[in-house]
């Protein structure tokens, strides 16, 4: 009995006319697959750009990489369109550890659900009946060997195009318009399956039907380990590696049965990497330039010419070559100037770190895992509120550059879209282009920095420490030793070293900041207090110049959130408490910030109602600091309250802010305890 699926070239042609089933090259499947999706604008480091949403999509999806992947579509676009691109590779070159890799599977994972949908799925077709044909031995079947589409068969089914072009026309009756746009995919059959297609016409006596009764249409498959459509050739050392592994070689087998040794079908490509991605597939090169010479000089040839080519045999193949490499391999494959024809052949991105913070929080939990971790004792283990803050902002503080512009938290805030005082997106833009004009790669912005394997490694860290086991709980501030156990055993260059453990420093200092915040939430019993109170200064400083503000300064305003009407006294000594927190003496500071944060407000609020300039630290901890001291007359007699706790009103004091953070946000007893204790020490206080 025959597979359903199974059908003749004459049911294939007409399902494509009708188009229940799609004949396209691998870029336009790529490109209709990654553009029929959803794409949004956003903002950039101050630049605006697309992001596609099909790469946003699942439980472990890509993070940041925008430029990088508006480059790949732009790339598979104009290969889709006949640009120069279809004879060049796509090439990701950037630091180990910054999702190079991770993006290509992650493509290749998107391709081949979408070739599992009936209408996009990819077909072959084989020769029957050998046993007819004569000279085949017990080989009764062949499948074409690089999965060829059967409409590439149909467009050779004579020896001349115009004739076969004429022959579907007449038969299939196929307009004009829809033949001219299937020759714009013509490429002829390969060498094994022009050479069998001849074998049958001689048998069929040129009766074309007679022929067609010897082909079967079958669906390619989809199984990823099986290497098909999507295939993945990891680069090896230099004496097991050969052209073997990606072009195929001679098979003994089949030329045990094979009697005419001129039949290209002697060769097996199958036991190459390319022959099964040569139907429409993504071919990925992992670490291309790692490759001996003689591996990379293949490629130039498949690259360009898109031909698997053995002792003058040739096989077309359809197939989108993507690769990756770090920056050093790269740098040395440039040295060699000779090799000059491989990298031409190439589209080359440089692919930079995730320099975003606020994103970082995402990768930070891949990091980390999503599954609930216990201790080596088996018991569950909790993670401390401010873990993923902590290893977030210690990461991406290493991969920012320095600059004379700009400090580093700045640098920081800015990348993430925050606010960064008087400093716009402009100078962040402007240093990003200073520093893109280094010829060194690793001088540009984001290019150096702990990746997400150094991240990985530093939770691995936490996770073994006795400290951590004991106490059941991944302590925020733990992330800070294992980041710096991480810099000294792995980063080479004394330079970065230096850099990163400064950065470390100030992480710490942006850390002991949160933890200000998070202890005055703590002891006002409420999980958003301050966020409450910067958003009453900023309520203030609107309502201040109000006409309708009477002698008791009250101001009514609408909640842009809940669109309700709030009563807000005006209360001038906590708005001048705020800004002599932030440095502003002289009444010009004053208007200007406060100008400053009334446009921030207009901007933003139109956009988010939720918008509550928490992202605006300088204002948290001037809030932060004015309230603690108002509320209990400065943090040093908070920090004296909970350090002594030998009178019974300070002992109250320390078990309600343990039962607020336990019960209200998120804390377990020992990352509680140990941040009250780090809150009552006097280290990292900037």
């Amino acid at each position: 009995m025959t597979d359903p699926r199974h059908s003749s070239l004459y049911t294939h042609l007409q399902a494509v006319k009708k188009g229940e089933r799609v004949f396209e090259n691998a870029f336009q499947s790529v490109s209709r697959m990654i553009l029929e999706k959803e794409i949004n604008k956003v903002t950039v480091n101050g630049k605006s750009t697309f992001d596609f949403t099909i790469f946003r999509e699942g439980k472990k999806h890509v993070i940041g990489m925008y430029d990088e992947i508006n480059s790949f579509v732009s790339f598979v676009k104009d290969a889709s369109q006949g640009g120069s691109s279809k004879e060049m590779a796509f090439v990701l070159v950037g630091e180990p550890g910054n999702g190079k890799t991770f993006l290509v599977e992650y493509l290749c994972s998107l391709y081949r659900n979408f070739l599992s949908l009936p209408k996009n799925r990819k077909y072959t077709f084989r020769f029957t009946g050998l046993e007819r044909v004569g000279g085949y031995g017990a080989i009764k079947t062949i499948e074409s060997q690089t999965y060829e589409d059967p409409m590439i068969l149909a467009l050779n089914l004579f020896e001349s195009r115009d004739e076969s072009l004429a022959y579907l026309a007449k038969k299939c009756k196929i307009s004009d318009a829809l033949l001219a746009q299937w020759a714009e995919n013509y490429r002829p059959l390969g060498a094994c399956s022009a050479y069998i297609w001849n074998d049958i016409r001689a048998m069929a006596g040129d009766d074309i039907e007679e022929m067609l009764r010897c082909v079967e249409v079958v669906p390619v498959p989809l199984v990823e380990s099986l290497g098909t459509v999507t295939g993945k050739y990891p680069a090896k050392d230099k004496i097991t590696s050969s052209a073997v592994d990606l072009l195929g070689e001679e098979s003994i087998q089949r030329l045990l049965h094979i009697a005419d040794t001129n039949n290209p079908y002697r060769f097996d490509l199958r036991r190459g990497a390319l022959a099964r991605v040569a139907g429409g597939g993504i071919h990925f090169s992992d670490e291309i330039y790692k490759n001996k010479k003689d591996l990379v000089q293949v490629y130039l040839g498949i690259i360009q010419n898109r031909t698997i080519e053995i002792d003058g045999y040739r096989w077309p193949i359809d197939t989108l070559i993507v690769a990756t490499s770090n920056n050093s391999e790269f740098n040395r494959f440039l040295a060699e100037k000779e090799e000059a024809p491989i990298v031409d052949r190439c589209r080359i991105c440089y692919v930079s770190h995730n320099t975003d913070y606020r994103q970082q929080r995402d990768l930070t939990a891949y990091a980390i895992g999503n599954e609930a971790k216990t201790t080596l004792t088996g018991n569950t283990m909790h993670q401390d509120p401010n873990l993923n803050y902590a290893a977030s902002v210690g990461v991406v503080l290493t991969r920012l550059p320095r600059s004379e512009k700009l400090t580093p938290v700045e640098t920081m805030k800015l990348a993430a879209g925050e606010v960064a005082g008087e400093k716009s997106l402009k100078t962040l833009s402007e240093v990003i282009d200073t520093l893109n004009q280094e010829h060194d790669i690793t001088k540009r912005f984001g290019q150096k920095g702990l990746g997400q394997r150094n991240l990985g490694r530093t939770m691995q860290l936490m996770l073994e420490s006795s400290e951590t086991n004991e106490g059941r709980c991944m302590f925020a501030y733990d992330v800070f030793t294992a980041l710096e156990r991480v810099i000294l055993d792995y980063v080479s260059e004394a330079a970065d070293r230096a850099k990163f453990l400064d950065d470390l420093k100030i992480a710490k200092g942006l850390y002991r900041e949160r933890i200000m915040t998070e202890m005055f939430n703590a002891y006002m019993d409420e999980p958003l207090a301050i966020r409450k109170d910067v958003l009453n200064y900023v309520n203030m400083i609107i309502g201040i110049d109000a006409e309708n503000l009477g002698v008791d300064r009250m101001w009514k305003y609408k909640n842009p959130q809940t669109g309700e009407l709030v009563a807000l006294k005006i209360d001038e000594r906590y708005i001048d408490s705020v800004e002599a927190g932030l440095g502003l003496k002289v009444r010009e500071q004053k208007d200007s910030f406060r100008t400053s944060i009334r446009k921030i407000y207009g901007q933003k609020i139109s956009v988010n109602p939720d918008y509550d300039f928490m992202d605006n630290l300088e204002l948290v901890k001037a809030v932060t600091d004015v309230r603690l001291k108002s509320d209990i007359a400065g943090a040093g007699s908070l920090i004296g309250a909970l350090a002594n706790r030998t009178n019974e009103e300070n002992q109250k004091l320390y078990d309600r802010m343990i039962d607020t953070m336990l019960n209200k946000l998120g804390y377990c007893l020992t990352c509680a305890q140990k941040t009250i204790e780090y809150f009552c020490t006097q280290v990292d206080e900037n």
